[in-house]
């Protein structure tokens, strides 16, 4: 697992924890500089997803290593922790857990499923050989880089960024990082003192999804996009610099 800073100790510090089969370069590539010129950046990569060969274990265990840098490295507290999609989840486990202390926990139009056992193996079965495969041979990776672009508007650049991501990683890292985020629950009504939470909700994804933001975090902070899950990330300026400017806005306000 590696940590890795970027910025003046002087700026907010703000963690970065990027989503499913994905490492924050590729994950944050599109808004890393401008965010590393306004924040001191911590930019996480989770075991498996680090270019070692360690699998990844669990979200609790995964979830346990970043508590403990955040007290060795920075007292226990951080101004900031921005989840990407699967990444939100460990921006809620940190806030639930009150371990460590963030000020503003800001959740990336993440879906938050939770399920049981039986289920999210079921849908561990369907999903992951997907994530897994899709990339090999040509007319399946060409099928999965128009898929991308209609669903989420990628440019060929970015699609081919994210093909090359989910591609290099081990598929048991893939199985274990799905599996056990579904099985990582939130309580509901969580309320941390000189804590808010901050959602970024992404329309198209659906109503269902903004339910959920408010029955698991009492009295988020809820901005609303019309755009896909996670579209500001995938290299759209017009979506970009949108959610940039309501991050900002995050990070100003009291806590």
């Amino acid at each position: 697992m590696t940590f890795e800073e970027f910025g003046s100790e002087h700026e907010k510090k703000m963690m970065l924890l990027p989503g499913t089969c994905c490492d924050w370069q590729t994950n944050f590539c599109n808004v890393l500089e401008r965010l590393k010129a306004k924040y001191h950046l911590i930019c996480v990569n989770y075991d498996g997803f680090d270019g070692s060969d360690v699998i990844f274990p669990d979200m609790i265990t995964v979830t346990e290593k970043i508590e403990k840098y955040i007290r060795e490295k920075h007292g226990g507290r951080l101004d900031a922790a921005l989840g990407s999609s699967l990444g939100s989840t460990f921006v809620g486990q940190l806030i639930m857990r009150q371990n460590v202390h963030i000020d503003h926990g800001i959740f990336g139009s993440p879906d938050l499923d939770q399920s049981g056992k039986v289920s999210a193996k079921l849908q561990s079965m369907l999903v992951v050989p997907l994530l897994t495969s899709f990339t090999k041979g040509e007319k399946k990776k060409q099928k999965t880089k128009e898929l991308l672009k209609k669903t989420f508007l990628m440019t060929d650049e970015v699609a081919e960024q994210f093909m090359a991501c989910f591609s290099k990683f081990n598929p048991e890292s893939i199985k274990n990082e799905y599996y056990t985020d579904l099985l990582t629950h939130l309580r509901n009504d969580i309320r941390v003192e000189h804590t808010k939470a901050h959602f970024i909700y992404a329309n198209k994804m659906g109503e269902k999804y903004l339910k959920r933001y408010k029955k698991y975090f009492h009295d988020p902070d809820i901005r609303e996009f019309d755009m896909q899950h996670e579209q500001w990330l995938f290299g759209e300026e017009e979506y970009a610099a949108q959610v940039l400017k309501v991050i900002d806005e995050f990070m100003e306000m009291p806590v």
